[in-house]
């Protein structure tokens, strides 16, 4: 059977550094501005669209396809 730990041994385990990602301003922008426009496609698809944004004139498949994630997430529906 092993000892137990102390609180002196597990303070003196030294603590690993992880290495820093080398990211630009401009990388950084680019990456946030895609992901705020993902973010907000899919609030608006999930939150808002009643139907209103169809492909084929009155064709409501991306309604039907959210529809059970929309009352999910607590948007009221129809």
């Amino acid at each position: 059977m092993t000892a137990p730990r102390t609180v002196a041994a597990v303070q003196a385990a030294p603590a690993r550094a992880l290495p820093v990602p080398n990211l630009s301003v401009a990388s950084a922008a680019l990456w946030l501005s895609l992901t705020v426009l993902l973010a907000g496609l899919a609030y608006y698809f999930l939150g808002y669209d009643q139907g209103v944004v169809s492909v084929f004139g009155s064709d409501t498949h991306v309604h039907e396809f959210v529809h059970d994630a929309r009352h999910f997430l607590g948007f009221p529906c129809h």
